[in-house]
């Protein structure tokens, strides 16, 4: 497409979009959170917190239609732009484009290893982890730039072994002695490390932490059920 083009065929999608979003408001009229929701989440929260939130979602809201999609934070958040998904959960900080944005709650970062690999202690600096040894989930991947960011070692960046295509590949990578990860508190307290030899302490850092979010597009006529949902989100969290 030529530039114009590619504008003409931008506002084409915009006007389809919203005209589906004002169809859906329509169906649901004085039914909060009824009628179809496509909703996007990122790979590092959907197997931790949906089994939490989902049952309450279905007891309390049983006309609410949810249709999940477990993408990457980019994936989701072209999908949003492009009209594909109505709201995404994920992690910030990241660039999400021009979004409305409702903060759930703070999920602190932990650093696992091999219980005999690193004392104990009752947290982890940045400067105790072996560069040489960190295993970190591939590119594309948000929980890798906020837990890198959080230590503040540009060596941890340029040394870190970029592996991992999931949280539970990452922590039999570690049960078998190849190094130590990354993980956020959500993971830990969902039993990811049960039936393991890993432990996880905090990380000791600023920022150490990653603040999950439920995000949609700006000017959208479902915002109150997009707030409402955030609310529920945060409740059960």
């Amino acid at each position: 497409f030529t530039p114009l083009g590619e504008r003409i065929v931008e506002k084409a999608r915009r006007v389809l979009r919203e005209a589906d979003e004002l169809g859906d408001l329509a169906r649901a009229a004085g039914r909060p959170l009824s009628g179809e929701m496509r909703m996007s989440v990122i790979p590092t929260i959907a197997p931790f917190l949906l089994p939490r939130i989902l049952p309450r979602l279905r007891r309390d809201y049983p006309d609410l239609k949810l249709y999940l999609r477990e993408e990457t934070s980019s994936q989701a958040c072209e999908g949003l732009h492009h009209g594909r998904t109505d709201c995404v959960l994920l992690a910030l900080p990241y660039g999400c484009g021009d979004v409305e944005t409702a903060q759930l709650f703070d999920d602190r970062l932990f650093v696992a290893f091999r219980e005999g690999d690193m004392e104990p202690t009752a947290t982890i600096r940045p400067a105790e982890i072996d560069e040489t040894r960190l295993l970190m989930l591939e590119d594309g991947h948000c929980l890798k730039d906020h837990a890198l960011a959080a230590c503040n070692r540009p060596e941890l960046r340029a040394e870190a072994m970029m592996l991992g295509t999931s949280l539970h590949t990452m922590v039999q990578m570690v049960d078998n002695g190849l190094g130590v990860t990354m993980l956020p508190e959500m993971a830990v307290a969902a039993g990811i490390l049960d039936h393991t030899n890993v432990t996880a302490r905090p990380l000791d850092a600023e920022n150490a932490v990653r603040h999950i979010a439920l995000v949609w597009r700006k000017a959208s006529p479902r915002e109150k059920d997009f707030r409402l949902l955030a609310a529920v989100l945060g409740e059960v969290s």
